[in-house]
């Protein structure tokens, strides 16, 4: 009897070897066959069209301050906050592609249904470029003034790749971590490294954005750059297209907020009943009764939404409650999750702002600064950038292949050290980064005052910018590297493309931030005196609002470091299982062993 119960366990473990039994499908709608589907051989074709998604939107998005200041003619300040407002609007985007892919789309259709809309985006600037009723001018090279018409269409195609890229990224990098199992111990890991080089992907993409792309636009023009890009992307889509058959997919949930609004409702509308004496009463599914979604650990904090999960009647709980009177502790504590986030999106904003600097005040610094190599080649403004993406990688690297294996050893942890230390690394790198970028600053003003505005700037490389870019690079391969494992891995597990589009929305938020920064301390600094920020970089004093930026991150880092201390990751219960193989003790074959796994 006992060599039949260990034969039946040790066929069920062959079977969870040999499917993936995490809720996904293959592209049939049947359970996916381990061997054939997921994993790294579906993601090379994720990878690929996020390559050429970066290359687009790089390509665009660090040339876009000067294509407003040379090509539409607006000054500095307005140029810098129409680039933090498109930003913005193209971080901010993803919440809600995120959420209906999520709800009612699924991530797959969701990615080819944006993937459409970028190209008409990509195609929109190209006719705004060669078509002659809405080109910027006549004579571009002589224009001083852009036609109207231009710049509606302009912003027009910017927008929508804008729309775009909201259904885009959060369904994409979400879609691609679902190709790995979380209940397996090999694709586990190799999720945590699919992260890793998820981002030396994009970097690539980004490097070839801001130096072949950008290239074409500074020696040829822009519409041959915009056709390009166009191409590039319509060939990507056809190659995620050929990859359909390996793909496992997650079916669309409905939407992940209303579960949220019933478990506040039930905890509002019990909030008189005394708490259970034991947690253990709290009302929770068994596994059979569930539909394979993962249960998650009963926490102490906010300790006032577990009273939606206390039973009121022991009799038929299912027919005679509705969930806006009863949830499970897994509903509570993916509420708690949520709630438990706020102030980890909030104080990681600052370290957006930021970034946020890189492809604005960072870009413009080179544009007027000698960017001239050996006799005669001049490199473009945009592809200073290069060094930033170049650090990245390079930190990536560093992290996955020593940092990782070293800390695993020291502290046990399989990630090596908490996705919250990673964020926290990163913070430290901004700080940096704005202190060197002060200094610079400062150094090339004095050029100015010393030669001239023509030849103070010119007569100083734009090399001087390396560090400033490399530090900050390091930072993101630190910082949001992490948080887009944070808010992949944190959030509910219906929430995964929402979650990626939370991590974006703190490099939106911080856009819009930064914007609103400038506007504050030019209206301070202009009552007081001369405006930091005057019509061009040689009137202004970036020095100073570098310091600020300096000041105001190494505050928060504090704030930040104080709320991941007391952070409590998300708490995962699952089956585990002993290894169980022809020849192996029968003592030694175990099944059905409760266990928790902290995703941190």
């Amino acid at each position: 009897m006992e060599k039949n119960k260990v034969d039946g366990n040790c066929e069920e473990i062959n079977d969870e070897m040999k499917w993936v039994l995490d809720s996904s499908l293959d592209h049939r709608g049947r359970v996916p066959l381990r061997a054939s589907t997921g994993s790294w051989k579906s993601s090379l074709f994720i990878i690929a069209i996020e390559f050429s998604e970066r290359l687009s939107y790089f390509g665009i998005a660090t040339s876009l301050v000067l294509y407003l200041t040379k090509v539409i003619h607006q000054d500095l300040k307005t140029a810098v906050k129409n680039v933090n407002y498109w930003s913005g609007v193209t971080t901010l985007m993803p919440l809600l592609g995120g959420f209906l892919a999520d709800a009612y789309l699924g991530r797959y259709s969701t990615v080819i249904a944006s993937c459409i809309v970028y190209l008409m985006g990509l195609v929109v600037l190209s006719l705004s470029w060669f078509v002659p009723g809405l080109r910027p001018c006549d004579h571009t090279s002589t224009c001083t003034e852009t036609r109207r018409i231009h710049e509606v269409v302009f912003f027009l195609g910017i927008y929508l790749i804008s729309i775009g890229t909201g259904g885009h990224k959060p369904s994409l990098e979400s879609f691609g971590a679902d190709q790995f199992d979380d209940n397996n111990a090999k694709e586990r890991r190799q999720k945590m490294s699919f992260f890793n080089w998820w981002n030396s992907g994009l970097c690539s993409g980004i490097i070839l954005g801001v130096t072949v792309i950008v290239y074409v636009q500074d020696h040829i023009n822009w519409g041959a750059a915009y056709i390009i890009l166009t191409v590039v992307m319509a060939i990507s889509l056809l190659i995620f297209l050929i990859g359909r058959p390996s793909y496992r997919y997650r079916s669309p949930t409905g939407s992940p907020l209303k579960p949220m609004l019933q478990v506040l409702v039930a905890a509002i509308s019990k909030r008189n009943l005394p708490y259970p004496s034991n947690p253990t009463q709290l009302y929770e599914v068994s596994k059979v009764e569930g539909n394979g979604e993962r249960c998650l650990v009963h926490t102490k904090k906010l300790k006032f939404l577990d009273k939606a999960a206390i039973i009121e009647n022991e009799g038929n709980i299912e027919e005679k409650q509705s969930p806006w009177r009863l949830a499970t502790i897994t509903k509570v504590e993916e509420l708690k999750l949520i709630i438990n986030m706020i102030p980890i999106w909030v104080f990681t904003l600052p370290f957006g702002i930021c970034a946020a600097q890189t492809s604005t005040f960072f870009i413009k610094q080179g544009a007027i600064m000698n960017r001239k190599i050996g006799s005669g080649f001049e490199v473009p403004p945009a592809s200073i950038f290069t060094l930033a993406a170049i650090g990245m990688i390079i930190s990536v690297i560093l992290y996955d292949n020593i940092l990782v294996p070293t800390f695993r050893k020291l502290t046990g942890n399989e990630r090596g050290i908490s996705i919250l230390q990673r964020i926290g690394i990163g913070m430290v790198f901004s700080v940096l980064s704005m202190i060197v970028a002060a200094l610079v600053e400062r150094k090339r003003l004095h050029a100015v005052e010393m030669n001239g505005p023509i030849k103070g700037s010119t007569s100083m490389s734009a090399f001087w910018l390396a560090p400033q870019f490399v530090i900050i690079g390091f930072g993101d391969g630190f910082a949001l590297v992490g948080l887009q494992e944070y808010f992949y891995d944190q959030v509910p597990d219906s929430m995964r493309s929402l979650g990626i589009a939370l991590y974006l929305s703190v490099i939106g938020a911080a856009s819009f931030l930064s914007s609103l920064l400038i506007t504050i301390v030019d209206d301070v600094t202009g009552k007081n005196g001369k405006s930091w920020f005057g019509k061009d970089l040689n009137t202004s004093r970036l020095d100073k609002f570098f310091w600020l930026m300096a000041v105001i991150t190494s505050v928060n880092l504090f704030m930040f470091v104080f709320f991941a201390h007391k952070y409590n990751y998300k708490n995962v219960q699952k089956l585990a299982v002993a290894d169980c193989y022809e020849g192996k003790n029968e003592d030694d074959c175990r099944a059905d062993i409760r266990v928790s796994i902290s995703e941190n």
